[in-house]
Protein backbone atom coordinates (compact mmCIF):
# COMPACT_ATOMS: atom_id res chain seq x y z
CA UNK A 1 0.00 0.00 0.00
CA UNK A 2 1.52 3.32 -1.09
CA UNK A 3 1.86 6.29 1.25
CA UNK A 4 -0.60 9.13 0.89
CA UNK A 5 0.25 12.70 -0.05
CA UNK A 6 -0.42 15.87 1.91
CA UNK A 7 -0.74 17.65 -1.42
CA UNK A 8 -3.86 15.57 -2.15
CA UNK A 9 -5.58 16.85 0.97
CA UNK A 10 -7.94 19.84 0.88
CA UNK A 11 -8.92 20.48 4.52
CA UNK A 12 -12.10 22.42 5.19
CA UNK A 13 -13.29 23.75 8.55
CA UNK A 14 -16.67 25.39 9.10
CA UNK A 15 -17.14 28.49 11.25
CA UNK A 16 -18.91 26.62 14.06
CA UNK A 17 -16.18 23.98 14.04
CA UNK A 18 -13.53 26.68 14.34
CA UNK A 19 -15.03 27.79 17.65
CA UNK A 20 -15.51 24.24 18.95
CA UNK A 21 -11.90 23.34 18.07
CA UNK A 22 -10.35 26.09 20.23
CA UNK A 23 -8.62 23.79 22.72
CA UNK A 24 -4.99 22.75 23.30
CA UNK A 25 -3.61 20.39 20.62
CA UNK A 26 -2.88 16.72 21.40
CA UNK A 27 0.71 17.25 22.58
CA UNK A 28 -0.58 19.56 25.32
CA UNK A 29 -3.86 17.81 26.09
CA UNK A 30 -2.59 16.25 29.31
CA UNK A 31 -0.17 18.87 30.61
CA UNK A 32 -0.66 20.56 33.96
CA UNK A 33 1.31 22.98 36.10
CA UNK A 34 2.61 20.08 38.19
CA UNK A 35 3.94 18.30 35.08
CA UNK A 36 6.09 21.29 34.16
CA UNK A 37 9.64 20.66 35.41
CA UNK A 38 11.41 24.00 36.02
CA UNK A 39 15.10 24.15 35.24
CA UNK A 40 16.78 24.60 38.66
CA UNK A 41 19.30 26.95 37.04
CA UNK A 42 16.51 29.22 35.78
CA UNK A 43 14.48 30.62 38.72
CA UNK A 44 12.17 32.49 36.33
CA UNK A 45 10.64 29.15 35.30
CA UNK A 46 9.42 28.27 38.80
CA UNK A 47 8.23 31.85 39.18
CA UNK A 48 6.27 31.52 35.92
CA UNK A 49 4.52 28.42 37.26
CA UNK A 50 3.49 30.37 40.37
CA UNK A 51 2.32 33.35 38.32
CA UNK A 52 0.33 31.14 35.97
CA UNK A 53 -1.28 29.26 38.84
CA UNK A 54 -2.22 32.51 40.58
CA UNK A 55 -3.68 33.94 37.38
CA UNK A 56 -5.70 30.77 36.79
CA UNK A 57 -7.07 30.95 40.35
CA UNK A 58 -8.07 34.58 39.82
CA UNK A 59 -9.78 33.78 36.51
CA UNK A 60 -11.60 30.84 38.05
CA UNK A 61 -12.79 32.92 40.97
CA UNK A 62 -14.09 35.87 38.99
CA UNK A 63 -13.89 35.37 35.24
CA UNK A 64 -16.16 36.18 32.36
CA UNK A 65 -19.76 36.98 33.26
CA UNK A 66 -19.07 37.52 36.98
CA UNK A 67 -16.51 40.24 36.25
CA UNK A 68 -18.93 41.88 33.84
CA UNK A 69 -21.75 41.87 36.40
CA UNK A 70 -19.43 43.28 39.06
CA UNK A 71 -18.54 46.16 36.81
CA UNK A 72 -22.15 46.89 35.85
CA UNK A 73 -23.80 46.47 39.25
CA UNK A 74 -20.95 47.44 41.52
CA UNK A 75 -18.63 45.54 43.81
CA UNK A 76 -14.91 45.26 44.13
CA UNK A 77 -13.13 44.66 40.82
CA UNK A 78 -10.71 41.77 40.36
CA UNK A 79 -7.14 42.79 41.23
CA UNK A 80 -4.46 42.90 38.56
CA UNK A 81 -4.58 43.34 34.83
CA UNK A 82 -6.91 41.22 32.68
CA UNK A 83 -4.03 39.70 30.75
CA UNK A 84 -0.99 37.51 31.48
CA UNK A 85 1.82 37.53 28.94
CA UNK A 86 4.48 34.79 29.02
CA UNK A 87 7.58 36.11 27.28
CA UNK A 88 10.69 34.09 26.56
CA UNK A 89 12.78 32.27 24.02
CA UNK A 90 11.76 29.10 22.23
CA UNK A 91 11.97 25.77 24.00
CA UNK A 92 11.38 27.00 27.57
CA UNK A 93 7.90 25.50 27.94
CA UNK A 94 5.68 28.55 27.44
CA UNK A 95 3.02 26.58 25.55
CA UNK A 96 3.07 23.95 28.31
CA UNK A 97 2.39 26.70 30.85
CA UNK A 98 -0.33 28.31 28.73
CA UNK A 99 -2.11 24.98 28.20
CA UNK A 100 -1.76 24.24 31.94
CA UNK A 101 -3.43 27.55 32.71
CA UNK A 102 -6.25 26.73 30.29
CA UNK A 103 -6.78 23.32 31.90
CA UNK A 104 -6.88 24.90 35.37
CA UNK A 105 -9.70 27.32 34.53
CA UNK A 106 -13.38 26.29 34.34
CA UNK A 107 -15.17 26.99 31.08
CA UNK A 108 -16.29 28.49 28.92
CA UNK A 109 -12.77 29.07 27.59
CA UNK A 110 -10.82 29.00 24.34
CA UNK A 111 -7.24 28.14 23.34
CA UNK A 112 -5.79 28.90 19.92
CA UNK A 113 -2.73 30.09 18.11
CA UNK A 114 -2.57 33.70 17.05
CA UNK A 115 -3.24 32.74 13.43
CA UNK A 116 -6.24 30.62 14.47
CA UNK A 117 -7.75 33.52 16.40
CA UNK A 118 -7.29 36.01 13.57
CA UNK A 119 -8.72 33.47 11.13
CA UNK A 120 -11.72 32.97 13.41
CA UNK A 121 -12.42 36.69 13.25
CA UNK A 122 -12.11 36.57 9.46
CA UNK A 123 -14.48 33.59 9.19
CA UNK A 124 -17.15 34.84 11.59
CA UNK A 125 -16.80 38.57 11.16
CA UNK A 126 -15.55 40.83 13.93
CA UNK A 127 -18.84 41.43 15.71
CA UNK A 128 -19.87 37.76 15.71
CA UNK A 129 -16.42 36.73 16.98
CA UNK A 130 -16.71 39.18 19.86
CA UNK A 131 -20.21 37.90 20.65
CA UNK A 132 -19.06 34.28 20.72
CA UNK A 133 -15.96 34.90 22.82
CA UNK A 134 -17.22 37.60 25.19
CA UNK A 135 -18.96 35.07 27.45
CA UNK A 136 -15.72 33.17 28.02
CA UNK A 137 -13.72 33.29 31.22
CA UNK A 138 -10.42 32.87 29.37
CA UNK A 139 -8.95 33.29 25.91
CA UNK A 140 -5.49 31.71 25.64
CA UNK A 141 -3.42 32.78 22.61
CA UNK A 142 -0.26 30.88 21.72
CA UNK A 143 2.53 32.28 19.52
CA UNK A 144 1.28 35.85 19.80
CA UNK A 145 2.85 38.03 17.14
CA UNK A 146 1.99 41.02 15.00
CA UNK A 147 3.33 40.61 11.49
CA UNK A 148 1.44 43.38 9.74
CA UNK A 149 -0.53 46.57 10.49
CA UNK A 150 -3.87 44.91 9.81
CA UNK A 151 -3.25 42.36 12.55
CA UNK A 152 -2.22 45.14 14.91
CA UNK A 153 -5.47 47.04 14.49
CA UNK A 154 -7.63 43.89 14.52
CA UNK A 155 -6.13 42.32 17.64
CA UNK A 156 -5.97 45.58 19.58
CA UNK A 157 -9.67 46.15 19.00
CA UNK A 158 -10.60 42.52 19.66
CA UNK A 159 -8.75 42.25 22.97
CA UNK A 160 -10.00 45.66 24.09
CA UNK A 161 -13.61 44.59 23.61
CA UNK A 162 -13.11 41.17 25.16
CA UNK A 163 -11.27 42.37 28.25
CA UNK A 164 -13.83 45.16 28.69
CA UNK A 165 -16.47 42.41 28.68
CA UNK A 166 -14.66 40.61 31.51
CA UNK A 167 -12.70 38.04 29.50
CA UNK A 168 -9.21 37.28 30.79
CA UNK A 169 -6.48 36.78 28.19
CA UNK A 170 -3.27 34.77 28.51
CA UNK A 171 -0.67 34.74 25.76
CA UNK A 172 2.77 33.43 24.88
CA UNK A 173 5.31 35.09 22.63
CA UNK A 174 9.00 35.41 21.90
CA UNK A 175 8.61 39.21 21.88
CA UNK A 176 7.74 41.63 24.66
CA UNK A 177 4.31 43.19 24.07
CA UNK A 178 5.68 46.71 23.59
CA UNK A 179 8.09 45.36 20.94
CA UNK A 180 5.50 43.51 18.86
CA UNK A 181 5.89 44.07 15.13
CA UNK A 182 9.43 45.40 15.49
CA UNK A 183 11.53 44.56 12.45
CA UNK A 184 8.49 43.40 10.45
CA UNK A 185 6.61 46.61 9.56
CA UNK A 186 6.66 50.28 10.53
CA UNK A 187 5.68 49.49 14.11
CA UNK A 188 6.38 53.06 15.21
CA UNK A 189 3.38 54.16 13.13
CA UNK A 190 1.16 51.97 15.30
CA UNK A 191 2.86 52.68 18.60
CA UNK A 192 -0.34 53.88 20.28
CA UNK A 193 -2.16 50.66 19.40
CA UNK A 194 0.77 48.49 20.49
CA UNK A 195 1.12 50.35 23.78
CA UNK A 196 -2.62 50.09 24.42
CA UNK A 197 -2.39 46.35 23.87
CA UNK A 198 0.67 46.04 26.11
CA UNK A 199 -1.04 47.91 28.94
CA UNK A 200 -3.60 45.12 29.35
CA UNK A 201 -0.98 42.49 30.26
CA UNK A 202 1.19 41.64 33.22
CA UNK A 203 4.41 40.32 31.71
CA UNK A 204 6.10 37.21 33.11
CA UNK A 205 9.54 36.36 31.77
CA UNK A 206 10.45 32.68 31.20
CA UNK A 207 14.20 32.27 30.67
CA UNK A 208 16.33 29.24 29.90
CA UNK A 209 17.89 27.10 27.18
CA UNK A 210 15.87 25.12 24.64
CA UNK A 211 14.75 22.03 26.59
CA UNK A 212 14.13 20.09 23.37
CA UNK A 213 17.87 19.81 22.76
CA UNK A 214 19.31 19.83 26.26
CA UNK A 215 21.91 17.03 26.26
CA UNK A 216 20.37 15.32 23.21
CA UNK A 217 22.05 14.33 19.93
CA UNK A 218 21.56 16.27 16.70
CA UNK A 219 18.88 15.29 14.23
CA UNK A 220 19.62 12.20 12.10
CA UNK A 221 21.17 12.76 8.69
CA UNK A 222 18.77 12.97 5.73
CA UNK A 223 17.95 9.67 4.02
CA UNK A 224 18.45 8.78 0.41
CA UNK A 225 15.33 9.10 -1.72
CA UNK A 226 15.08 5.31 -1.94
CA UNK A 227 15.29 4.84 1.84
CA UNK A 228 12.78 7.64 2.34
CA UNK A 229 10.27 5.95 0.04
CA UNK A 230 10.84 2.61 1.81
CA UNK A 231 10.21 4.24 5.19
CA UNK A 232 6.99 5.83 3.95
CA UNK A 233 5.81 2.44 2.66
CA UNK A 234 6.71 0.74 5.92
CA UNK A 235 4.92 3.18 8.27
CA UNK A 236 1.16 2.85 8.05
CA UNK A 237 -0.62 6.19 7.92
CA UNK A 238 2.44 8.14 6.75
CA UNK A 239 2.66 10.58 3.86
CA UNK A 240 5.32 11.15 1.21
CA UNK A 241 5.59 14.46 -0.65
CA UNK A 242 8.11 16.34 -2.75
CA UNK A 243 9.23 19.25 -0.62
CA UNK A 244 8.78 21.82 -3.40
CA UNK A 245 5.27 20.56 -4.15
CA UNK A 246 4.32 20.71 -0.46
CA UNK A 247 5.53 24.31 -0.19
CA UNK A 248 3.34 25.21 -3.16
CA UNK A 249 0.39 23.40 -1.61
CA UNK A 250 0.78 25.26 1.68
CA UNK A 251 0.34 28.51 -0.24
CA UNK A 252 -3.15 27.31 -1.26
CA UNK A 253 -4.23 26.25 2.24
CA UNK A 254 -4.92 28.81 4.95
CA UNK A 255 -2.47 28.36 7.86
CA UNK A 256 -5.40 27.90 10.25
CA UNK A 257 -6.08 24.62 8.41
CA UNK A 258 -2.56 23.21 8.64
CA UNK A 259 -3.53 21.24 11.74
CA UNK A 260 -6.41 19.61 9.90
CA UNK A 261 -4.03 18.94 6.99
CA UNK A 262 -1.93 16.60 9.14
CA UNK A 263 -4.65 15.15 11.40
CA UNK A 264 -4.36 11.36 11.48
CA UNK A 265 -0.92 11.32 9.85
CA UNK A 266 1.59 9.06 11.64
CA UNK A 267 4.74 10.42 9.96
CA UNK A 268 5.55 13.04 7.33
CA UNK A 269 8.17 12.15 4.71
CA UNK A 270 9.59 14.99 2.62
CA UNK A 271 11.68 14.32 -0.48
CA UNK A 272 14.29 16.79 -1.69
CA UNK A 273 14.31 19.24 1.22
CA UNK A 274 16.27 22.38 0.29
CA UNK A 275 16.91 25.80 1.83
CA UNK A 276 13.98 28.17 1.36
CA UNK A 277 14.29 31.22 -0.85
CA UNK A 278 11.28 33.38 -0.01
CA UNK A 279 10.11 34.89 3.26
CA UNK A 280 6.47 34.06 2.54
CA UNK A 281 7.31 30.39 1.96
CA UNK A 282 9.47 30.34 5.08
CA UNK A 283 6.71 31.75 7.29
CA UNK A 284 4.24 29.17 6.00
CA UNK A 285 6.79 26.46 6.85
CA UNK A 286 7.02 27.88 10.38
CA UNK A 287 3.25 27.56 10.84
CA UNK A 288 3.31 24.06 9.33
CA UNK A 289 6.15 22.97 11.63
CA UNK A 290 4.19 24.26 14.65
CA UNK A 291 1.18 22.13 13.75
CA UNK A 292 3.35 19.05 13.22
CA UNK A 293 4.90 19.63 16.62
CA UNK A 294 1.50 20.15 18.27
CA UNK A 295 0.46 16.73 17.00
CA UNK A 296 3.82 15.02 17.62
CA UNK A 297 4.12 13.92 13.99
CA UNK A 298 7.66 12.62 13.23
CA UNK A 299 9.40 14.10 10.20
CA UNK A 300 11.70 12.16 7.86
CA UNK A 301 13.55 13.88 5.01
CA UNK A 302 15.90 13.44 2.10
CA UNK A 303 18.01 16.22 0.61
CA UNK A 304 19.12 18.90 3.08
CA UNK A 305 18.70 18.54 6.86
CA UNK A 306 15.81 20.43 8.46
CA UNK A 307 18.35 22.58 10.31
CA UNK A 308 19.35 24.09 6.95
CA UNK A 309 15.87 25.24 5.88
CA UNK A 310 16.36 28.92 6.69
CA UNK A 311 19.15 30.99 5.18
CA UNK A 312 21.62 33.04 7.19
CA UNK A 313 19.94 36.18 5.86
CA UNK A 314 16.58 34.98 7.19
CA UNK A 315 18.10 34.18 10.56
CA UNK A 316 19.41 37.74 10.81
CA UNK A 317 16.04 39.33 10.03
CA UNK A 318 12.92 40.30 11.96
CA UNK A 319 11.54 36.75 11.97
CA UNK A 320 14.70 35.21 13.45
CA UNK A 321 12.97 33.87 16.58
CA UNK A 322 10.21 32.24 14.56
CA UNK A 323 12.71 30.50 12.31
CA UNK A 324 14.82 29.28 15.21
CA UNK A 325 11.71 27.92 16.92
CA UNK A 326 10.77 26.05 13.74
CA UNK A 327 14.27 24.54 13.47
CA UNK A 328 14.15 23.49 17.12
CA UNK A 329 10.80 21.78 16.67
CA UNK A 330 11.64 20.13 13.34
CA UNK A 331 14.92 18.77 14.68
CA UNK A 332 13.01 17.29 17.63
CA UNK A 333 10.47 15.72 15.27
CA UNK A 334 13.27 14.34 13.07
CA UNK A 335 14.78 12.78 16.18
CA UNK A 336 11.38 11.26 17.03
CA UNK A 337 11.45 9.45 13.67
CA UNK A 338 14.09 7.12 15.12
CA UNK A 339 11.23 5.29 16.89
CA UNK A 340 9.34 4.55 13.67
CA UNK A 341 9.06 0.89 12.57
CA UNK A 342 12.26 -0.26 10.88
CA UNK A 343 14.11 2.99 11.58
CA UNK A 344 17.03 1.12 13.13
CA UNK A 345 17.35 -1.38 10.29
Amino acid sequence: MSAGKLTDRQPEIGADELVAALAPPPRFGGVRFDTYVPNPDEPSQAAAVEAGSAFAARVGAGGGERSFLKRVFGGKADPGKPGLYLDGGFGVGKTHLLASLWHAVPGPKAFGTFVEITNLVGALGFREAVTRLSGHRLLAIDEFELDDPGDTMLVTRLLAELTDAGVHVAATSNTLPDKLGEGRFAAEDFLREIQALSARFDVVRVDGPDYRHRGLPDAPDPMTDADLAASAERVEGSTLDDFTALCAHLARVHPSRYGRLVDGVTAVHLRGVAPLTGQDVALRLVAFADRLYDRAVPVVVSGAPVSALFTEEMLRGGYRKKYLRAVSRLVALSRDAASLPGAQD
